[in-house]
């Protein structure tokens, strides 16, 4: 935001209270600026109040205490005048839409609740069309669009007045990666070409990157905010990544160190946080008979800093585990032939191969509607489906559906538990439900740090809680395969990393097969395998550097470039490199040969009289991985 241009929206100690006594503090004393031309990014999980704070700036809510300016409207004293000059799109895949309208008939609906005038509306409509490549798809019903396409689709309906101020509310939940590519492309264009403010919220860490400000929301407070590569510096403590077997011990080991501030699990690699010596704590592991592959310093991100603030000190980790009495025996495997479900004409799943091994953490990688829930249910047995064949443990899900219900935990993807019944009813209610006996509720409480919230209604606890709460009534009877679907959806990223270390333990120390379906891409790394799935298929299978590997040979390695001026420097590249596409204030594009494009590129910027730059070639990331396959996907089927 310039220094001496006032502020688009201002907010000034904003409080708002729910409940009937405001015992709950949804925002608490939140204060921010969002000047013209700015991408503003409210970054958090669920319930840290960042629909309550967009909610109020559209006029939708009203706050009970502090001050909110947008364009100079006092949204407090006068709400309804701020919704003519602001763009709002709420939460939700195309929530504002009307399903059995086609895309123009959503449109000019929108048009007539604006009251624009009809060369206006002709205008704007045809720009946003364009923006958005809805063109040839204006006769569709909206309900038979795909998740992106909706979108985009509610963003033509909130942005036909074009206004001065968008708010968008976790716009890009749930859609496909090349969608949200896309409509990140969409946002940069209108901030560049019309100088809009923009506020928008996200629990994806990785969206923080593109914004030009942000603010980091925890239970209703912001805890930092700044430019996002400002605050990744302010992570204390050094960063690597450690590859090492057997890979339990070597964590073990690394706990129990002093100088080893945090551990993480992921994949095959361990990631630390680590004060002093790097070679000291390699030698270490060696010397206990680890065999270390390959040790790497690496960058904080965003999501280190996040859980510093939100951590005191060293935690003790929650351990969960299984004893293996309870799995040795069976065959705890996951294995699907050409299995399809079709809900009418729709097919939900598209002839799938798959197989799972004992002991490994197989993901689900996609985005909502590719298929995951569907596929998960068919598993446990919940749906039947339309063709081909699925075993479990050994058992067929069709012919031996109570023995495939014995061997199995599922965890849903809202959580499996009863909100109105306490922590320990629920914890005796599914020990009952599964036949488990002598059960010791107290020692599984304490293990998971739920002890202390015995007595506490299930749906008053916070989200990780609740998350862990459900996880242990789905391992109660101590079952050889476990499902777990979008396990992680809204939580913090400290309860996100408990989670995964749960995980990990049962995996490894007690030998669970475990298949969990997300569509954060971020949590890739943590799985052994990886399935894409795309449209109800599974487009490819492999492990998450074997994926990356494959798309680097097919596409090319990534090349990055970063200067002040990059929105002058993409408009220099784009011509030459049509997939190049920003990544925050970095523009990207794929090269099989780094120097040569490197040097090209530099000239383009230099003839555009842009000679500030940087360059560097980051690790692909499983988005970036995702799109290439579903690209390579959609050509092939084309």
């Amino acid at each position: 935001m310039s220094a001496t241009a006032p502020p688009v929206i201002e907010v000034k100690g904003l409080w708002r209270f729910y409940g009937r006594w405001k015992k709950v503090e949804a925002v608490r004393d939140v204060s921010f600026e969002v000047g013209r031309g700015e991408i503003f990014g409210l970054i958090g999980p669920d319930g840290a109040g960042k629909t309550s704070i967009i909610q109020t700036l559209a006029g939708v809510l009203k706050a009970h205490r502090g001050c909110v300016s947008v364009g100079g409207i006092d949204v407090l004293a006068n709400p309804e005048a701020v919704k003519g000059p602001v763009g709002y799109m709420p939460q939700g895949l195309g929530v504002n839409l009307y399903e059995s309208l086609s895309v123009q008939e959503n449109i000019e609906f929108f048009r007539d609740l604006r009251k624009l005038p009809e060369k206006t509306y002709r205008e704007n409509r045809a720009h946003l069309l364009n923006m958005t490549r809805l063109g040839p798809f204006v006769q569709r019903r909206a309900g038979n669009l795909s998740g992106g396409m909706r979108q985009k689709l509610a963003l033509i309906c909130a942005l036909i007045h074009l206004p001065d101020v968008i708010l968008l509310d976790e716009p890009t939940t749930g859609v496909d990666p090349i969608s949200r590519q896309e409509f990140w492309q969409i946002i940069r264009r209108l901030v560049q070409e019309r100088k809009v403010a923009v506020l928008l919220s996200t629990s994806y860490m990785d969206e923080a990157e593109r914004c030009h400000r942000i603010a980091l929301l925890h239970s209703g407070r912001i805890i930092e905010q700044g430019d996002p590569e400002d605050l990744r510096a302010k992570a204390a403590g050094q960063f690597a990544a450690i590859q090492a077997e057997p890979q339990a011990s070597a964590l073990q080991i690394l706990q129990a160190r002093d100088d080893v501030l945090s551990t993480e699990a992921f994949g095959r690699e361990l990631r630390i946080r680590f004060a002093g010596d790097l070679q000291t704590i390699e030698k270490a592991l060696r010397d206990r008979q680890i065999a270390v592959s390959n040790v790497a310093r690496r960058e904080p991100d965003l999501e280190d800093l996040f859980l510093q603030l939100l951590s005191a000190g060293k935690q003790q980790k929650p351990e969960l585990r299984i004893p293996a009495s309870h799995v040795v025996g069976f065959p705890a495997t996951v294995k699907s032939a050409a299995v399809t479900k079709r809900f009418g004409d729709f097919v939900a799943v598209d002839t799938v191969d798959l197989s799972v091994e004992r002991g490994e953490i197989f993901g689900l990688l996609g985005p909502n509607g590719a298929g995951k829930t569907t596929l998960i249910k068919m598993m446990c047995g919940l749906l039947g489906p339309s063709a081909g064949a699925i075993q479990v443990a050994g058992f067929d899900i069709q012919s031996e559906k109570q023995q495939v219900r014995d061997q199995i935990g599922y965890m849903s993807q809202h959580f499996s538990l009863y909100r109105d019944l306490t922590v320990r009813q629920n914890l005796r209610l599914y020990s009952d439900l599964y036949g488990v006996r002598n059960t010791n509720f107290r020692g599984l409480m304490r293990s998971l740090g739920l002890e202390e919230f015995e007595s506490r209604l299930a749906g008053d606890l916070p989200t990780g809680l609740r998350q862990r709460l459900s996880l242990l009534c789905a391992v109660l009877h101590g079952p050889p395969v476990l499902f777990l679907d979008e396990p992680t959806s809204g939580v913090d990223p400290v309860a996100r990393r408990t989670f995964w270390d749960l995980i990990y333990s049962l995996s490894r120390e007690s030998g669970v097969t475990v298949l969990v379906s997300t569509h954060y891409m971020n949590e890739a790394d943590h799985c052994d395998r990886l399935g894409l799935m795309h449209q109800g298929r599974l487009i490819a299978v492999d492990t998450p550097a074997g994926l990356k590997q494959t798309s680097e040979r097919r596409s090319g390695r990534l090349l990055a470039i970063h200067t002040p001026g990059f929105r002058e420097a993409f408009d220099a590249i784009r011509p030459v490199y049509p997939g190049a596409f920003l990544y925050g204030d970095r523009i990207h594009l794929r090269s099989f040969d780094a120097r040569s494009d490197e040097r090209r590129v530099l000239s383009l910027l230099s003839q555009a009289g842009i000679t500030e730059v940087q360059t560097s070639e980051p690790q692909i990331s499983m988005d970036e991985t995702f799109i290439d396959f579903i690209r390579t996907a959609e050509m092939v089927h084309a």
